[in-house]
This record gives structure tokens, C-alpha cells and sequence, in this order.
């Protein structure tokens, strides 16, 4: 009787595990890895979450911020039944090989990356998604118009070109700096390169990362958005510190056949805030919170139709 139980309670075990999602490690090309989530029930549905600006990892981190809200949030839509896929940015590869080379780095190698994701996984899947964060709002607009992807959901992301909103950026928190931050971009856009910026704005100008801002720059969201023909979702939180709601209804305006959708209490990390600006800022780095919900419901039941 024993032995019966005992057996009985291994299968019981491996019953239980088998409900759960699967996780596999899939590398693209030489560039990309990511993890690949697939829900206990077969899907061919796929959303693909592309990071935000800087050296972002597949699950929204950064050395500095840990806050897995990418990975939370694939995590939430393979449990309701999709497929999901989040990637490293080349920024890790170029690391590890000891060969990143900031003024090699473009604005386009980003969208090859998504493009290349979509290419990968379009026989395995009838229908895919990008969803992009932020920065990554625009390289999905772009990735959609070179592969044949159903649907879009654009979460934070910008609604005019990069150097409009880090100037809209300078002159909330540093006013100061706005008009040299102004000529500076201008003289980026104009000629290629900027010389006279404030030390206080290196980290936006230095000469090795020149290159790629201005391959960024060139780039309008409401024009991107603009020339897609496929169901598009735009989302914005009302706690987002980094990017304000306007940016949403620029990209609304410019695409109104759009859904969007205003999230309450959620920031840009995708958490929900309910106090002041100290809470919002300690979010970035705190990964145990909870995803916003709201957020979870408005991407499925837009996956869904």
C-alpha cells in the first residue's frame, strides 16, 4: 500500500507540473536571446515584448533597476493563454563579445532585431503582436511596417520625435539648460554632430553616442504609426513620470483608427501608484511589485478580438 501511494503521489506531482507554462531559452542570431513562455493549452498566438531605451534586459531591468515588469508582463499573458517572447537588447551580446562600440550603435540595428524576432518565429505562430515599451513602442512601429505582424500594442511610448521630448524633457527639470539643449539638437539634426552642449547634458551628447541619437532622431512615432494598416492599441498611465499622457493622444491624433486606452495609477514601469512621486521613483527598482492589472485586461481582451 505503501509503494501504491507513493506512485500515486509522483503522478499526482508530475501531473502538476505539467500544467504549468513552459520556458525555453531561444537564441535568434547572434545578437538576440530571449525566453520563449508557452501557456499549458497549444496557442498560435504570439506577443512579442520589445525593451525600452537603454541597456534594458528581457525582463525591464537594468543593472541599476530591477523592476521585472517585462518579465511580469509575460508571464501575466502566457497565463492567460498566449505565447509570449522577451529578448535581451544587442546592448548584452556587444558586452559579452567585449565588442560594443557606442558610436557603431544605431537607432535601425534595434528595429533589424524586432524585424528579425518577427522572421523567426512567423511558421510557429498564425498570429503575432509586438508590444513595445517606450523606446520600444517606436522600434515595434517600424518592425510592423518590414514583417507582416497581425496586431501592435504601443505602452508608453513617445507620439513625437526623441529630440522634441527630451527637450520637453530638459525644460521641466532643467530650464536652464533648455535653449543649449535646443541649439544642440539642432545642431545634431543639421550637420551630424554638436559641440557646444552643456557638461551637465553629456550623457545625451557626448561624441560617442552622437551617432546614434541622431539615426533616433530622424524618426517620428506619429508618422510611423501613421502607416499602419493593422489593429493598433496605445496605452498611457496617468503616473507616468517619463512620459506624459500627451504623448499617447499626439499618437491617437495621428492615428485615429487606433484603440487607447488610459490606464489609471500606472507609471511608466507598468506598476500601480497610488501615493506621491517617492513611491512612483522607489517602483523602478522594487521587483516584487505587482504589475498593474488594468494593464493585463486591456492587452488580452485586445489580443482576444
Amino acid at each position: 500500500m505503501r509503494l501504491v501511494f507513493i506512485i500515486g503521489l509522483m503522478l499526482a506531482v508530475s501531473t502538476a507540473h505539467s500544467q504549468d507554462p513552459t520556458s525555453s531559452e531561444i537564441r535568434i542570431n547572434e545578437f538576440i536571446s530571449g525566453t520563449l513562455l508557452q501557456p499549458v493549452k497549444q496557442t498560435d498566438t504570439l506577443a512579442i515584448i520589445i525593451a525600452g531605451s537603454g541597456p534594458t534586459d528581457r525582463n525591464g531591468n537594468q543593472q541599476m533597476m530591477q523592476n521585472n515588469s517585462l518579465k511580469q508582463l509575460a508571464q501575466q499573458l502566457t497565463k492567460n493563454g498566449f505565447a509570449t517572447f522577451r529578448y535581451d537588447k544587442r546592448l548584452f551580446a556587444l558586452m559579452r563579445q567585449n565588442a560594443l562600440i557606442e558610436e557603431q550603435l544605431s537607432f535601425d540595428d534595434f528595429v533589424s532585431d524586432a524585424a528579425s524576432t518577427v522572421n523567426y518565429f512567423e511558421q510557429d505562430f498564425k498570429t503575432i503582436v509586438l508590444i513595445g515599451h517606450s523606446q520600444g513602442a517606436l522600434i515595434a512601429k517600424l518592425a510592423a511596417q518590414q514583417t507582416k505582424v497581425s496586431k501592435l500594442v504601443s505602452i508608453a511610448g513617445a507620439g513625437q520625435a526623441i529630440d522634441l521630448v527630451i527637450l520637453d524633457q530638459i525644460t521641466k527639470q532643467a530650464p536652464g539648460l533648455a535653449e543649449n539643449a535646443q541649439q544642440a539638437l539642432t545642431d545634431l539634426k543639421e550637420t551630424g554632430t554638436s559641440k557646444n552642449y552643456n557638461p551637465a547634458l553629456a550623457s545625451i551628447f557626448r561624441p560617442s553616442v552622437q551617432p546614434f541619437m541622431k539615426s533616433w532622431i530622424k524618426y517620428d512615432p506619429a508618422e510611423e504609426i501613421s502607416a499602419l494598416d493593422i489593429p493598433i492599441l496605445i496605452v498611457t498611465g496617468t503616473k507616468d513620470l517619463q512620459v506624459p499622457l500627451k504623448e499617447g493622444e499626439l499618437l491617437k491624433e495621428a492615428q485615429p483608427k487606433a484603440e487607447y486606452a488610459t490606464i489609471e495609477s500606472m507609471n511608466h514601469v507598468l506598476k500601480t501608484i497610488e501615493g506621491d512621486d517617492i513611491e512612483n521613483s522607489k517602483s523602478y527598482n522594487e521587483a516584487s511589485r505587482p504589475i498593474n492589472t488594468e494593464l493585463i485586461k486591456e492587452i488580452t481582451r485586445f489580443i482576444r478580438e
